[in-house]
């Protein structure tokens, strides 16, 4: 059985999500960290925790047991995240924490099939009762989709090449298994190259099957009208890909307007919902990356809804 998950840049999670008292979301309650070091500072906190993965969530529940009525659990994808709030009242939320990686439980199963470092089946699914295993997907996939998905959501590099191998692999049923996908990838590459090849694969593919992105810009975009003015929001990304939809959709693009308009135009661009609060993305100190290793590639935002 793998170790308790260690969460990630938690002092600074707090530093911002703290916002007085109100119905905060953890959108990816994982084994619960964050969530219980929000209910410890936070007294007049109440917590709604949502995951895709029933496991972690019964891990979570246990861990949260003695916050009794000030916590609420949902089972879920962001997608679906409108419903548990509207099921847990019509207050609106005063934070809301977005943390984006996978939990050391679910990395160090190998019955998940989420390692490229433990011999399982090749699933690589959040939600083991929803959808199919990425196996079954990748057998029936074209290789410029396949393209598509491990440049723009792994940023592997000779994406064309390996997504033609692993089609033909696939189709003949010789990537059952996390270890003969790993053999595939890696062929050829050694040490580091090969690690961060592997590494770099297994997460395009893990996105693409849970449909990652796609889910995150939905709950972003939900987020305006699900938290009060002033509430604030946190995100904790592990990929560029990640990071670029949340500047994308929290900090808005503004309209640009047209070169010649009369000197007594008042047309402005029209006025953003968010407030950076990281003037610079938020990384894990030294201290905290060599004693939880998982924490180096994560990147920190804050975006505090502004004030009707």
């Amino acid at each position: 059985m793998s170790a308790r998950h260690e969460p990630v840049l938690v002092a600074e999670v707090l530093g911002f999500l703290c916002n007085g008292p109100g119905l905060y979301l953890d959108a990816t309650l994982g084994d619960g960290g964050h969530a219980e070091a929000l209910l410890e500072a936070e007294p007049g906190a109440r917590l709604l925790g949502n995951d895709r993965d029933a496991a972690s969530l019964a891990f979570a529940r246990e861990r949260l047991a003695r916050f009794g009525e000030r916590v609420m659990l949902s089972h879920g994808t962001f997608r679906e995240l409108p419903e548990a709030l509207a099921r847990a009242g019509t207050e609106p939320l005063t934070g809301a924490l977005f943390d984006l990686g996978l939990s050391s439980r679910q990395v160090d199963d190998a019955a998940r099939g989420m390692s490229y470092r433990l011999e399982g089946p090749l699933d690589l699914r959040m939600d083991p009762d929803r959808g199919e295993p990425v196996a079954r997907r990748l057998a029936r996939v074209s290789e410029e989709e396949l393209e598509v998905v491990l440049r723009e959501r792994g940023d592997v590099p000779q994406a064309r090449r390996l997504s033609r191998a692993i089609v033909a692999a696939a189709r003949s049923g010789a990537l059952a298994t996390t270890g003969s996908l790993a053999a595939l990838a890696g062929r050829g590459l050694s040490g580091r190259e090969r690690t961060r090849r592997l590494s770099q694969v297994f997460q395009a593919l893990r996105m693409w099957v849970n449909e990652e992105g796609e889910d995150l810009e939905a709950a972003l975009a939900w987020l305006e009208r699900a938290l009060r003015p002033g509430g604030v929001v946190v995100t904790l990304s592990y990929h560029s890909g990640e990071d670029r939809r949340i500047k994308r959709t929290l900090r808005g693009t503004p309209v640009a307007l047209p070169r010649r308009l009369p000197e007594t135009s008042t047309m402005r661009p029209p006025e953003r919902p968010w407030q950076e609060l990281t003037r610079r993305v938020v990384t894990p100190s030294r201290r905290e990356q060599t004693s939880n290793p998982r924490s180096r590639s994560a990147r920190l935002r804050a975006f505090r809804r502004i004030q009707e």
